[in-house]
Protein backbone atom coordinates (compact mmCIF):
# COMPACT_ATOMS: atom_id res chain seq x y z
CA UNK A 1 0.00 0.00 0.00
CA UNK A 2 1.43 3.60 -1.39
CA UNK A 3 0.94 5.94 1.35
CA UNK A 4 0.26 9.67 0.07
CA UNK A 5 0.58 12.95 1.49
CA UNK A 6 -3.15 14.68 1.67
CA UNK A 7 -1.30 17.92 2.21
CA UNK A 8 0.23 17.55 -0.63
CA UNK A 9 -2.75 16.30 -2.66
CA UNK A 10 -4.94 19.62 -1.25
CA UNK A 11 -2.11 22.12 -2.59
CA UNK A 12 -1.81 20.60 -5.85
CA UNK A 13 -5.64 20.67 -6.08
CA UNK A 14 -6.25 24.23 -4.35
CA UNK A 15 -3.32 25.06 -7.36
CA UNK A 16 -5.67 23.41 -9.72
CA UNK A 17 -8.62 25.26 -8.61
CA UNK A 18 -7.26 28.39 -8.96
CA UNK A 19 -6.03 28.10 -12.63
CA UNK A 20 -9.10 26.76 -13.61
CA UNK A 21 -11.04 29.36 -12.21
CA UNK A 22 -8.59 31.54 -14.01
CA UNK A 23 -9.04 30.14 -17.37
CA UNK A 24 -5.71 28.18 -17.79
CA UNK A 25 -6.66 25.27 -18.63
CA UNK A 26 -3.38 23.84 -19.29
CA UNK A 27 -1.84 24.71 -16.14
CA UNK A 28 -4.86 23.53 -14.41
CA UNK A 29 -4.70 19.77 -15.83
CA UNK A 30 -1.00 19.44 -14.75
CA UNK A 31 -2.28 19.98 -10.82
CA UNK A 32 -4.87 17.29 -11.53
CA UNK A 33 -3.16 14.75 -12.84
CA UNK A 34 -0.24 15.28 -10.22
CA UNK A 35 -3.05 14.59 -8.10
CA UNK A 36 -4.30 11.74 -9.33
CA UNK A 37 -0.95 10.11 -10.09
CA UNK A 38 -0.50 10.20 -6.22
CA UNK A 39 -4.51 8.92 -5.24
CA UNK A 40 -6.21 7.15 -8.16
CA UNK A 41 -9.25 6.21 -6.31
CA UNK A 42 -10.20 9.81 -5.28
CA UNK A 43 -13.30 10.49 -7.82
CA UNK A 44 -13.23 13.96 -6.93
CA UNK A 45 -9.65 14.67 -8.96
CA UNK A 46 -10.94 12.37 -11.78
CA UNK A 47 -14.17 15.15 -11.76
CA UNK A 48 -11.97 17.95 -11.60
CA UNK A 49 -9.71 16.73 -14.51
CA UNK A 50 -12.84 16.01 -16.42
CA UNK A 51 -14.15 19.75 -16.12
CA UNK A 52 -10.44 21.42 -16.74
CA UNK A 53 -10.69 18.96 -19.94
CA UNK A 54 -14.00 20.00 -21.17
CA UNK A 55 -13.18 23.13 -20.96
CA UNK A 56 -10.23 22.49 -23.27
CA UNK A 57 -12.55 20.77 -25.66
CA UNK A 58 -11.85 17.47 -24.87
CA UNK A 59 -15.02 16.19 -24.18
CA UNK A 60 -14.08 12.16 -25.12
CA UNK A 61 -11.42 12.13 -22.74
CA UNK A 62 -13.69 14.10 -20.01
CA UNK A 63 -16.34 11.75 -20.19
CA UNK A 64 -13.98 8.79 -19.84
CA UNK A 65 -13.13 11.09 -16.36
CA UNK A 66 -16.70 11.48 -15.42
CA UNK A 67 -17.03 7.62 -15.83
CA UNK A 68 -13.79 6.85 -14.05
CA UNK A 69 -15.37 8.61 -10.72
CA UNK A 70 -18.73 6.71 -11.24
CA UNK A 71 -16.79 4.14 -11.52
CA UNK A 72 -15.52 4.59 -8.28
CA UNK A 73 -18.24 6.40 -6.36
CA UNK A 74 -21.46 5.32 -8.48
CA UNK A 75 -23.53 8.12 -6.51
CA UNK A 76 -21.23 10.63 -6.85
CA UNK A 77 -23.35 13.98 -7.91
CA UNK A 78 -20.76 15.59 -8.96
CA UNK A 79 -19.79 13.67 -12.47
CA UNK A 80 -21.65 15.91 -14.72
Amino acid sequence: MIKFNMRTINELVLNGQKFLEAGNFDEALGYFEQALFLDQNNPDLWNFKAITLRSLGRYEEALECFNRSLGIDPRDRNAS
